[in-house]
């Protein structure tokens, strides 16, 4: 696992209570899945926010499954983090 992954884990952790191990097996039940494609991402979305239990707005969902789907994720933590702070 690469620094950043560790970290994002860490963040995701701390933040929200998951533990890593759920969020790899939605990772994995995801590895052929078309991230292009609105409804399959929005499932994820979805899917993310009940196991955090925090709820997502439909303008934040649609912010994020917009950012998803045209390929346009941040690397970067902070970027990460604004991203679903908004």
């Amino acid at each position: 696992m690469s620094d950043f992954q560790k970290n994002m884990f860490d963040q995701i952790q701390k933040n929200s209570k998951i533990n890593p191990d759920e969020i790899l097996k939605v990772a994995n039940s995801l590895q052929n899945a078309n991230f292009s494609d609105e409804k399959t991402v929005r499932k994820l979305v979805k899917q993310l926010a009940q196991m955090a239990d925090k709820p997502v707005s439909k303008e934040k969902e649609d912010k994020i499954v917009k950012s998803i789907t045209n390929n346009n994720m941040p690397t970067d933590m902070n970027t990460l983090s604004k991203l679903f702070k908004k």
